[in-house]
């Protein structure tokens, strides 16, 4: 079975997602803290499942890292936020046209009920939008 750069399969470009947690595409704020560094960074969701996130950054970080994430989003008139503890599991240079930094693969380690819930909801929003 033939897989792209992005991980999905022939298969799975079709009407049907094949993974089990299948991904979203998502432009969202995201704010994270390297574990025991109080400094915060700032990046960009790029897309979500229920496992982790694919996210660009300007700060260099190495596979393994550990982040304290918020992720920002819109629920109604107001902002609200779900909270993660991610690992870096990939990281790729990435060079755009007016921006270069890195993309990263985030996994869930830790997330409490309620952000799972919020999380969902905003999963199943995401794809209901396409």
């Amino acid at each position: 079975m033939d897989v792209d750069e992005e991980g999905t399969t022939e298969q799975s470009k079709g009407l049907k997602e094949k993974r089990r947690f299948p991904r979203s595409c998502m432009d969202l704020p995201i704010e994270y803290r390297v574990m025991d560094v109080p400094r915060p960074h700032g990046g960009v969701v790029i897309n979500g499942s229920e496992r982790g996130l694919l996210i660009h950054s300007v700060k260099d970080m190495p596979v393994g890292t550990k982040l304290n994430i918020a992720v920002l989003f819109p629920a109604g008139f107001q902002l609200t936020n779900f909270e993660v503890l991610a690992a870096v599991v990939r990281k790729d240079l990435c060079l755009e046209e007016d921006w270069q930094g890195f993309e990263y693969g985030l996994r869930f380690i830790q997330i409490k009920e309620e952000d799972t819930q919020k999380l969902v909801q905003l999963l199943r929003k995401r794809f209901r939008s396409k």
